[in-house]
C-alpha cells in the first residue's frame, strides 16, 4: 500500500491567517519596489548593486593580488616601451609601421589622418591603453566570471567614451570637416542633436523612420488576417504560384519587436520570397502590450500565441502538417512549445526551423550582462511599477552592447561631422519596438536565463515537463557568425539535446543581417551541414572546421530542405475558414503592428 501523505494537522487546527501582517508584508515590498523603480528612471535600468557587487569582486580579488599587480606593472612598463620605440621609430620614418592595429570590426581610426601626427600618436595611445585595461579586468585570480564580464564591460564604457575619436579637437577627420565646411558642420551638428533631443522628449522616432511605414514601404507582401485573439494577429499571404506545397510554413516572430522584420522591403523580405518559392505562409502579429496586460504569462505567450497559431492554420490547411519556423525569442517559445506537445508534435509538425533562436542559456552572448539576481530583482520592480518593460528600456541595453557602433560613433557621424546617417528599412524596424508584460518577461528571465530549466529538462508546462529530447520532427537551425544577441555556438547547441535530424546553417552577418540575407546580397556566405538522426554529436569548433563556407545566401538551401520534407504542389487553399472561426478579418498587415 502507499502511504497517505498530508499535512500534519487538520485544516481546522491550522491557525487563521493573519490578513493584517499580510496586508502590511505587501506594504513593505511595496515600498522597496518603489523605490527602485524610482532609482531605474536615474539609471537606465540597470542594478547599482549589480555594478558594485562586480565592482567590490574585482577590487578585492586585485587587492588580494600581488603577483596580479605585478603582471600589471610589467605590461604597462611593456606597453610604454611599445609606444616609446614606435615614436622614435615614426620620427625618423613616418611610414613605420604602428605599434598596435585596431581590433577587427573598430572602424574609429580607418581615415587617413589617424595616419598623421599627432593624431597616429593619439590613436597608438589608446589602443595600447585599451589593450592593457582589458589586462587589468580579466584573469584576476579568485573572481566570479560574471562579475569579469561586467567589469570589463563598465570599463570598456567609460574607455570608448574617452577614444580621441570622440574629441573634435583630437580627431583629424573631425578637424578636416571643420575646415572645408567653415564651421558649418557643427552649426548642422546642433541642429541634429536639438531635432533628435526634441524627438526623444516628445517620445517620437528618430529621424527618417517615417519613409518607412508598414503596409506603404515595409510589409507590403500580400496577405489577409485571418485570425485574431487578445495576443496576436495571424496573417495568411496570398499565393504567388498556381500550386502550392500540401504544408503550409508558419513564422512565429519574437515578441520583442514587431514581426516585420521578416517582411522588410519586397527586395529583403523573407516572406515574399517564401511564397514566390510555391509555399503558403502565415505568420504570427505579436500585440503591443501595456499595463492592462502585465499578468499575461509565458505560457499564455505559448497558449494564445503559437498553439492557437498552429490551431487556425490546421483550420485552414486542415489534415497537414505544419513547417514552424521560430525567430529569435519565437523561436526559443516554439522549442517550448514543441516540446511540449510531445508525441503530438509528429502527427501536427512536418519540421522545426529555429532562426537565432536559443534553447540553452548558458552561454547566452553579451545580454547577460544585464542577468543576475541583483540586475533580475531591479528590473522586476521597474516592471511591477509599470507593468511591463518599456521599448527604451530594452534599445537602451542594445545600444549599450555595441556603444562604439550605435552610440558614440553616431554621434561623432551626425553631431560633430554634422552628417545624417541614411536610414534604412532595418533601422527603421529596429526602431519599432514593443513592450513585455511584467510576469511573461520576469518568467522569461527567471525560468530560462537564470534557472536554464528548458535544458536542463525543468521546464514544466500544464504540469508537465517539456523535454527537448521529445521533439523528433526534422530540425534546421541557423545561426550567424556575429551574433551578440544569440551567439552561434549556443544555438549550435539544439544538437545536443535531441536526436532527431538536424540541419545547421552558419550565415555571415549579424543577429539580424544575418537572418535577412536575400539571395543577391554582396558579401554573404553561409556553410551548411546535416547531422542524421542519432548520429554522431560534434563540437562547434570541429563542426566549423569539417564544413567549407559557400558563397551566397542560406535561403535557398532552406527552401531545398522544406521543399524535400513537403509533398508535390498541389491546390492553392482558400483563404481562411469562416466554418472554423477563422474567417477574413482584413488585408495585411492588420492592426497590431500599428500599436504605439
Amino acid at each position: 500500500m502507499i502511504p497517505q501523505t498530508g499535512p500534519l494537522v487538520s485544516p481546522a487546527q491550522m491557525p487563521p491567517v493573519d490578513q493584517d501582517a499580510a496586508l502590511g508584508l505587501a506594504a513593505f515590498q511595496a515600498m522597496d519596489r518603489m523605490r527602485e523603480a524610482l532609482g531605474g528612471q536615474l539609471t537606465g535600468g540597470i542594478s547599482p548593486g549589480s555594478l558594485a557587487l562586480a565592482g567590490f569582486d574585482w577590487a578585492f580579488h586585485l587587492a588580494q593580488a600581488p603577483g596580479k599587480r605585478s603582471e600589471l606593472l610589467w605590461k604597462a612598463g611593456r606597453k610604454t616601451g611599445r609606444l616609446m620605440a614606435w615614436l622614435m621609430s615614426s620620427a625618423i620614418d613616418p611610414n613605420a609601421p604602428p605599434a598596435i592595429q585596431p581590433l577587427p570590426g573598430d572602424a574609429r581610426f580607418r581615415h587617413p589622418g589617424w595616419r598623421q601626427m599627432p593624431f597616429s600618436a593619439f590613436a597608438q595611445a589608446f589602443l595600447l591603453g585599451q589593450q592593457w585595461l582589458h589586462n587589468v579586468t580579466h584573469e584576476v585570480p579568485g573572481m566570479m566570471k560574471h562579475h569579469e564580464d561586467v567589469v570589463s564591460f563598465a570599463a570598456r564604457q567609460w574607455l570608448d567614451m574617452l577614444s580621441p575619436s570622440n574629441n573634435p579637437w583630437t580627431n583629424p577627420e573631425i578637424l578636416a570637416r571643420t575646415r572645408d565646411t567653415g564651421g558649418m558642420n557643427l552649426w548642422q551638428g546642433w541642429l541634429n542633436w536639438a531635432e533628435d533631443a526634441a524627438r526623444l522628449l516628445n517620445r517620437q522616432p528618430p529621424v527618417g523612420t517615417d519613409a518607412f511605414r508598414p503596409g506603404e514601404t515595409v510589409a507590403v507582401t500580400p496577405g489577409t488576417v485571418v485570425f485574431r485573439n487578445r495576443l496576436i494577429e495571424l496573417i495568411q499571404y496570398a499565393p504567388a504560384t498556381d500550386q502550392v506545397r500540401p504544408e503550409p510554413v508558419l513564422i512565429v516572430p519574437a515578441w520583442i519587436m514587431k514581426y516585420y522584420i521578416l517582411d522588410l522591403s519586397p527586395e529583403n523580405s523573407l516572406i515574399r520570397w517564401l511564397v514566390a518559392q510555391g509555399f503558403t505562409v502565415f505568420a504570427m502579429s505579436w500585440r503591443n502590450p501595456d499595463a492592462r496586460d502585465r499578468d499575461l504569462t509565458l505560457d499564455d505567450y505559448r497558449r494564445l500565441g503559437v498553439m492557437a497559431a498552429l490551431d487556425a492554420v490546421q483550420a485552414i490547411v486542415p489534415d497537414a502538417r505544419v513547417h514552424a519556423a521560430g525567430y529569435c525569442l519565437g523561436g526559443t517559445l516554439l522549442a517550448i512549445a514543441a516540446a511540449a506537445m510531445g508525441q503530438a508534435a509528429g502527427a501536427r509538425l512536418a519540421s522545426l526551423t529555429l532562426l537565432a533562436a536559443q534553447v540553452d542559456f548558458t552561454e547566452p552572448g553579451e545580454l547577460a550582462l544585464f542577468i543576475d539576481a541583483s540586475q533580475m530583482h531591479f528590473l522586476d520592480s521597474m516592471m511591477w511599477n509599470r507593468g511591463y518593460l518599456s521599448d527604451d528600456q530594452m534599445a537602451g541595453a542594445f545600444q549599450l552592447l555595441r556603444s562604439n557602433d550605435l552610440v558614440w560613433s553616431r554621434m561623432v557621424r551626425e553631431y560633430l561631422m554634422g552628417q545624417r546617417a541614411p536610414m534604412t528599412d532595418l533601422m527603421a524596424w529596429n526602431a519599432d519596438s514593443t513592450r513585455m508584460p511584467w510576469r511573461m518577461h520576469a518568467e522569461y528571465l527567471q525560468r530560462l536565463y537564470l534557472d536554464n530549466e528548458l535544458a536542463a529538462g525543468r521546464f514544466m508546462v500544464e504540469g508537465r515537463p517539456a523535454a527537448l529530447q521529445n521533439i523528433r520532427v526534422p530540425i534546421f537551425a541557423v545561426g550567424t557568425e556575429r551574433d551578440h544577441v544569440a551567439p552561434w555556438t549556443s544555438v549550435f547547441k539544439i544538437h545536443q539535446f535531441t536526436d532527431a535530424e538536424v540541419t545547421f546553417a552558419l550565415t555571415s552577418g549579424g543577429h539580424n543581417a544575418g537572418i535577412v540575407s536575400q539571395p543577391g546580397h554582396p558579401g554573404r556566405r553561409y556553410r551548411i551541414g546535416t547531422r542524421p538522426r542519432d548520429g554522431a554529436l560534434l563540437s562547434a569548433a570541429d563542426w566549423l572546421a569539417r564544413h567549407e563556407a559557400a558563397e551566397g545566401s542560406w535561403w535557398p538551401a532552406w527552401a531545398a530542405w522544406l521543399g524535400a520534407r513537403s509533398g508535390p504542389p498541389g491546390p492553392v487553399p482558400a483563404t481562411g475558414a469562416p466554418d472554423q472561426g477563422c474567417p477574413p478579418l482584413g488585408d495585411a498587415p492588420g492592426s497590431y503592428v500599428f500599436q504605439r
